[in-house]
């Protein structure tokens, strides 16, 4: 019935965004197949859909707790991941768009499993949902129905630029930044100690240093997946 109720208005004209509908459309076919699968396949609230040759997560320790903590308190050190965590911790909510960063940062950068953001999301989330949350991130950790192993690895700083080119979110979710320029607020680490001071925004004082270099961060995660996957 909604999605007929959707197209007929689509039909009535007006001024509805065709892209917004069916979009709209989209997530809830989407939000229909993760509660197929759960139905038909609920060894997913445990563990993954299948057994794919994933790299092996971070193991339990100091480091790991750190970095956890990190991006749970949105204080990584790249601004569109932290700017998502804090708005999750603020609102109970999160664009798509950055959920997927967030959950590619914590599997694939700092290489914590994928169930530790699932639980996170579930405790923050107002719009909640096992099936829809368990789905999408198995298909972030490439353990889901559509494994693609690898091949989901978000740039933080490119996604960022892509859709928040002038850093407008960034500034609203992590203030630290509110002065710092738009060519540099994707990669605030980058400023020079003169940028810095004119900023008010002192890297290591005011603004976390990265986690993680992700070039490298992406490169380990893929070395480890090759390494699975010849045994």
């Amino acid at each position: 019935m909604a999605i007929h109720a959707a197209l007929r208005t689509l039909a009535e004209g007006g001024r509805v965004s065709r892209v917004d509908v069916l979009t709209w459309i989209d997530e809830l076919i989407w939000h229909e197949f993760f509660q197929q699968v759960l139905t038909a396949f609920p060894h997913v609230v445990d563990g993954p859909f299948r057994n794919a040759a994933v790299p092996p997560s971070r193991q339990p320790g100091p480091e790991r707790d750190r970095l956890l903590q990190a991006w749970c308190s949105g204080h990584t050190g790249y601004p569109i991941v932290d700017a998502g965590m804090r708005q999750l911790n603020q609102t109970g909510w999160m664009h798509n768009r950055v959920r997927m960063v967030v959950a590619s940062f914590l599997i694939k950068d700092l290489r914590i499993d994928w169930q530790s953001g699932e639980r996170y999301f579930m405790r923050q989330l107002l719009d909640a949902d096992v099936a829809a949350n368990n789905g999408n991130w198995q298909w972030c950790a490439a353990t889901g129905t559509d494994a693609m192993r690898g091949y989901r690895i978000f740039n933080p700083a490119l996604q960022g630029k892509k859709f928040d080119p002038d850093g407008t979110y960034l500034r609203l979710y992590v203030p630290e930044l509110a002065s710092v320029p738009a060519h540099r607020i994707h990669e605030p680490h980058l400023m020079t100690g003169d940028e810095q001071e004119r900023a008010r925004c002192l890297i290591g004082t005011d603004y976390p240093s990265p986690a993680v270099d992700h070039q490298l961060a992406r490169q380990k995660y893929l070395n480890l997946g090759k390494q699975k996957t010849a045994r």
